[in-house]
């Protein structure tokens, strides 16, 4: 059984501190609504690391918006529902792909420098994608660029304080009304944040899988104190996998951007065979679940652990222009994308699902609101449509601190919260040792295909991790693993449910898509189990 806190405490016993807002996490969804909130409120960010560090840094291919004339939204709007596989929200989709361009000219308002060709903001193309709609930054830096402009700009605002190398510990709620959270300071002291409003943007779960194109910091922690609080949890066995990561010894597994493919690169297997048109039709350009799963098989068919990416046919001038930090990350390892067939395979990469918001970014639980890769707006459905992930937390960022602007001013009384455990020792087993376990487990069983027989075997190890919710725990580590056994579980429990094949989600004992019985999202709230509840998309 998992607590609903990681420790015990007595908020009486802790240093309280007063804000308006609080956010957690500094990708492009926490600075951004950050940035938002700050015009009329007080403002903490909180960041177990540091602002550049997220998600948001290393996102190479750019941003969806409809910007060029021969575009719509209604083409964005197609895109995104056939590539969610069923399961999208066709109202949150809408919000997106109408409200994304808005966004994109905040962005550069707030001095973010897309990239510039005769004088026109230059697009590219992704997979499943009917348009050029993709705005970059210095080639295949857009996220940093994005981060880097964000960041300055909250630097310089009087109303946001920012905390580094914090850790929420977890969301501190009181009849089903979200308080604030419960923070370890640096040194180790604990104190309890008391927002009006609090505002989740700690990103992804990457760190779940022993392959990830994810920074050390997506270990799943807001997705797992929002279990915890009692939040909905939707669609967490849909776990997107980027099909093109580099796989090289002794490098670490890096994304090569869709953006190669969409602009013209092949793949071929290791006899040299580009091999696509035996998949999909979209051949190199065909939804990412449908190109990782092709790239699986062929692998297994000619005995390989990866696949080549090959864009050697294109100008050498255009590779190095437009793919300056693939380009220069490939050459750390001897390989020359301009004349060199890369070696690729599939790595764990987004999570479509998180904690279940309505159309302006709020939970199930009162004043608490998620944004980004921590949330499930309804967006992505079961597969992620490239590069709307950044848009759409642009648009929901707005649309929360909206929301929080019509919530009514909570009374600064004494809140008397407190909470004790059957904890025993301290954690014997080094959490380094638990971590790569864990990781290695959900890759061989949990990742690009799963059956009953892998997914319980999964369910069996992952068991027998759980008496770590009754030891004394202390360190961020710590704290990070809990979070990952917790995401870790609910990804299996949801694929263990869905029996059929969706999307990210394959089945090999349930191959076929069963829209008659599961075109319905699978939620998760502590206590309660798993409902599941129909789709709105058509």
């Amino acid at each position: 059984m998992i607590p609903q806190y990681l420790i015990d405490f007595d908020l009486q016993d802790l240093p309280v501190i007063e804000t308006d807002v609080i956010v957690i996490g500094s990708g492009i969804a926490g600075l951004y609504t950050a940035i938002e909130a700050s015009t009329d409120r007080s403002v903490l960010l909180i960041t177990k690391k540091s602002l550049l560090e997220s998600n948001t840094r290393y996102a190479q291919g750019g941003i969806a918006a409809v910007t060029a004339e021969d575009d719509s939204p209604a083409y964005h709007r197609h895109d995104t529902l056939l590539a969610g596989a069923g399961l999208c929200s066709s109202e949150a989709v809408d919000v997106l792909v109408h409200e994304g361009p808005a966004g994109v000219q905040e962005l550069i308002r707030l001095g973010t420098s897309f990239d510039v060709e005769d004088g026109e903001i230059a697009l590219t193309k992704e997979g499943a994608h009917s348009h050029r709609r993709i705005l970059h930054a210095n080639g295949d830096a857009t996220g940093y660029e994005i981060v880097r402009a964000l960041s300055l700009q909250v630097e310089q605002l009087h109303n946001v304080t920012v905390w580094d190398d914090h850790f929420v510990i977890d969301l501190i709620t009181q009849d089903n009304e979200c308080l604030g959270a419960l923070v370890q300071m640096p040194d180790g002291s604990r104190v309890f944040v008391r927002g009006q409003a609090t505002v989740l943007c700690s990103g992804g779960a990457g760190q779940l899988y022993r392959y990830t194109t994810n920074p050390e910091v997506a270990t799943s922690d807001g997705i797992a104190m929002a279990y915890r609080a009692g939040a909905e949890i939707r669609d967490m066995e849909f776990v997107q996998f980027h099909p093109t990561a580099l796989s090289y010894p002794g490098a670490p597994r890096f994304l090569i951007s869709e953006a190669v493919r969409g602009e013209g690169a092949y793949l071929r297997n290791i006899k040299g065979e580009r091999f696509m048109e035996k998949y999909h039709e979209l051949l190199e350009l065909a939804p990412r679940d449908i190109v990782a799963r092709a790239i699986v098989s062929e692998m297994e068919e000619t005995r390989s652990t990866f696949v080549y990416l090959d864009i050697t046919h294109e100008s050498p001038e255009m590779v190095k222009h437009r793919f300056p930090t693939i380009y220069e990350t490939c050459m750390r390892y001897g390989l020359d994308l301009t004349t060199d067939w890369i070696p690729v395979s599939p790595a764990a990469h987004y999570m479509m699902g998180g904690v279940k918001t309505g159309l302006h970014g709020e939970s199930s639980i009162s004043r608490l609101f998620a944004c980004g890769e921590v949330s499930s707006t309804g967006v992505h459905g079961a597969n992620r449509l490239a590069s709307n992930s950044l848009s759409e937390a642009l648009v929901y960022g707005r649309r929360i601190v909206e929301q929080i602007r019509q919530l009514p001013v909570n009374p600064s009384e004494p809140v008397s919260v407190s909470f004790s455990w059957d904890r025993k020792d301290s954690c014997s087993q080094a959490i380094v040792e638990r971590r790569l376990k864990l990781q290695k487990v959900m890759v061989r069983y949990v990742g690009l295909r799963r059956t009953q027989e892998t997914l319980l075997r999964a369910v069996d190890d992952l068991n027998r991790q759980l008496p770590l919710f009754h030891s004394e725990l202390t360190k961020r580590e710590e704290y990070e693993f809990a979070n990952m056994l917790t995401s870790s579980l609910l990804v299996i429990q949801g694929a263990l449910r869905r029996e059929e094949s969706r999307g990210a989600h394959y089945r090999e004992d349930f191959p076929l898509t069963d829209n008659e019985e599961w075109r319905k999202h699978i939620i998760h709230v502590r206590d309660q189990g798993m409902t599941e509840e129909y789709s709105d998309d058509v």
